[in-house]
Parts: structure tokens; C-alpha cells; sequence
């Protein structure tokens, strides 16, 4: 239901498939994108930034950002309120 959400640099993720938005400074952390790095699952979306977020998705995927956990929250936020209105819209042209 979240869409398409922007996670830096034009790169975006399908907002539906992300299960955490992590700080990647923590030692469990580090070990899980090592380990997703061993996998074949980690992608690197930082454009050779430093890391500041680390998103987890549904298939196990690890992806990094190089913007923060709270923007990458709240453009997530921003596109439930925006799906949000378009779906009270169709409302009440169907109530009509």
C-alpha cells in the first residue's frame, strides 16, 4: 500500500517489502550486511556515500542508503497519507 518510495540518488523501493529501516551502526547490524553481502542479497544504493540506513525487505534483501532512517520514515509516511486521500477521493465518487 506504501508504493514506490524514494530512497536517494532516483533509486526507489517497493515501499510493501521493506520490513525494518535500521541504523547501520550496531554490531547485529554490521553482521546481518556482511552476511547479506556472503548471500548475494545486499544492495548498495549509496553512490559511494556513507551508509546511514540499512533496509531489511520481505525476500531478505539488505539495502543501503545514504539518507537517514527518519527521512526514509517519513517519505514513507508521506506516500500512506498521499494513497490515503486518492483512496477517500474514489470514495465519494462511488458514494455519489
Amino acid at each position: 500500500m506504501y508504493g514506490l518510495i524514494n530512497i536517494g540518488f532516483g533509486n526507489v523501493i517497493a515501499g510493501d517489502r521493506v520490513i525494518a529501516i535500521v541504523n547501520p551502526e550496531s554490531s547485529p547490524v554490521k553482521r546481518l550486511k556482511d552476511e547479506a553481502k556472503a548471500a548475494g542479497k545486499l544492495i548498495d544504493a549509496t553512490y559511494g556515500r556513507k551508509t546511514r540506513a540499512i533496509l531489511i525487505t520481505d525476500s531478505n534483501h539488505v539495502i543501503l542508503s545514504a539518507i537517514q532512517p527518519e527521512t526514509i520514515a517519513q517519505r514513507f509516511r508521506s506516500s500512506l497519507i498521499e494513497i490515503e486521500k486518492v483512496l477517500e477521493e474514489m470514495r465519494r465518487e462511488i458514494g455519489k
